[in-house]
């Protein structure tokens, strides 16, 4: 499923216009990334809960010349499924 699939869902299942459901999820998207980029989670009840893991500074091996490598510290946005979209995926 795509972006575009996700926007014909949103228009069948609420009636809304395309302009106004394509709207409506680049809205949920990006207050998505903002909230991940100041560090906080977003807990959808029952879907699951994005947050941002912190990755530590580690040692690496670049796989053409096998040298070690001085991989950075970074942060990493992570996705928990929640229970009820685990189960529907069984």
């Amino acid at each position: 499923m795509q972006k575009d699939d996700l926007i014909q869902a949103i228009i069948k299942k609420v009636g809304l216009s395309r302009r106004q459901a394509a709207e409506s999820l680049f809205v949920i998207l990006d207050e998505i990334s903002k909230s991940l980029s100041k560090g906080e989670s977003i807990v959808l009840t029952g879907f699951g809960k994005f947050m941002v893991s912190q990755r530590k500074e580690r040692m690496g091996i670049n796989p053409k010349t096998k040298e070690k490598i001085k991989i950075s510290a970074r942060k990493a946005p992570v996705f928990r499924a929640g229970r009820t979209l685990k189960d529907a995926v069984k």
